[in-house]
């Protein structure tokens, strides 16, 4: 029992805490309905076009503003009040919902406007998550980061779960104007509880946004070989090892659209499940090792997933997969979250937004350009695992600094760090 205890998950942030508490049911309601729309809007273009390239053509269109807007909510969110960006961001989240919605009841959806909302949105993801990344930090004890960083990816999966489980079973029984009014309808609860949050002020003599703090922030995660590897091994493995633009093509084969919502959800099964079981990653301290192991099995399991012909080993390694990107997760939000200065945080937190973000898209682009060549859907899969796996090897090999990194150290260099810029901005100017 005393084993069971120590891998169970820890709680603690949810009960000490009433502001992680509001922004925990806010940022879970609101993702339980954003991931339904997640799965709709690819499906609706697959709907009008029955073309790959243009559903992975989806990730091309969020990557640009993506790629601009990050490092503006990273340098608003180390100035301004992280809480209201966040509110800021859903509220704007809420009107381009709506603007599904009205689209979906057209008698001709318009595949453009999806397009534009798929661009926006990443646009305003890109001004909000590194606030709300920020926003852990600030409303946790230190100790209980690594708990939090649990919390918050159960909170994920639980949503990733959830949301395409409910979209497939909603895409075919119900219109799709349907699926995007109940995500629409998430957002009142999430807009409530992020209102009742108390104000996090940005810390003390924090930088102004201009070009010269955002160069500061990329100078930062360059010098830091931790931070450079926690980014190239994700990107690596996302963009070979990302196939979900091919979903709803390898549904066709599987079983049609009712199990689409499966296929989604399969990797956030494994998710959760090593999610639940974290307790054991607060005793862990060579983090980087653990995110390069855990980027490997990733790109075994889609090799697998690749090679089958069932639905269930489907889901087997899709959940497999999961499970090994989410011990990745969990040991990456450590090292930011525990090493990171907090003038810094939104800053870095743009800067990993990038590199969580445009693996995915670019890896839903490369996939659908691929399975248009003689490999086909399943060839662009297996071929993007392998060449994910040998990725990581190489980059393993390239950043020994990564494998060797223990995050007692970096839990101390960021506590003299922030010391020594509290008292850098609060030393009293020399007399005349």
């Amino acid at each position: 029992m005393a084993s069971l205890r120590r891998l169970a998950l820890d709680l603690t942030p949810l009960r000490r805490s009433r502001d992680y508490r509001l922004v925990f049911a806010a940022a879970g309601v609101s993702g339980f309905g954003s991931f339904i729309t997640y799965v709709t809007v690819p499906y609706q273009v697959y709907q009008l076009t029955g073309d790959p390239l243009l559903v992975g053509l989806i990730g091309v269109c969020e990557l640009v503003p993506l790629l601009l807007m990050a490092f503006v909510g990273g340098a608003l969110a180390d100035f301004l009040d992280r809480r209201l960006l966040v509110l800021g961001a859903e509220v704007g989240f809420t009107l381009l919902c709506g603007v599904l919605l009205l689209n979906s009841l057209g008698t001709a959806p318009q595949l453009w406007l999806l397009y534009l909302v798929a661009a926006l949105t990443a646009a305003l993801d890109g001004l909000q998550r590194p606030a709300m990344e920020g926003l852990t930090p600030r409303i946790v004890a230190p100790d209980e980061i690594p708990a939090a960083s649990a919390l918050n990816s159960l909170r994920m999966q639980i949503a990733q779960l959830g949301g395409p489980a409910v979209a497939g079973v909603l895409i075919a029984s119900v219109d799709l104007a349907w699926v995007y009014a109940i995500d629409l309808a998430t957002f009142a609860v999430s807009l409530l509880c992020l209102a009742l949050v108390r104000a996090v002020p940005p810390p003390p003599a924090a930088d102004r946004p201009s070009l010269r703090s955002v160069v500061t922030g990329l100078r930062y995660a360059r010098s830091r070989p931790e931070l450079l590897g926690t980014y190239l091994v994700d990107i690596n493995a996302m963009f070979f090892g990302m196939p979900q633009a091919l979903y709803p093509f390898m549904a066709e084969r599987l079983g049609g659209p009712a199990v689409l919502g499966l296929l989604y959800a399969a990797p956030a099964v494994g998710s959760l499940l090593a999610t639940v079981g974290s307790g054991w990653t607060a005793r862990v301290h060579r983090h980087g090792l653990m995110v390069v192991l855990a980027a490997g099995a990733w790109g075994l399991a889609i090799v697998g997933f690749g090679l089958v012909t069932s639905l269930w080993a489907a889901l087997f390694f899709l959940a497999l997969a999961g499970a090994a990107d989410m011990v990745s997760g969990l040991f990456r939000m450590i090292i930011w979250n525990q090493t990171i200065p907090d003038h810094l945080r939104g800053r870095l937190a743009g800067i990993e937004m990038l590199s969580y973000s445009t693996g995915p898209l670019l890896g839903q682009l490369r996939s659908g350009l691929m399975a248009r060549t003689p490999l086909g859907v399943q060839g662009s899969i297996v071929s993007g695992g392998i060449l994910c796996v040998v990725g990581t090897i190489a980059l393993a090999a390239a950043l020994p600094a990564f494998l060797r990194y223990d995050g007692r150290e970096g839990r101390a260099r960021k506590e003299a760090e922030e010391a020594a810029h509290t008292a850098a901005t609060t030393a009293p100017l020399p007399a005349r």
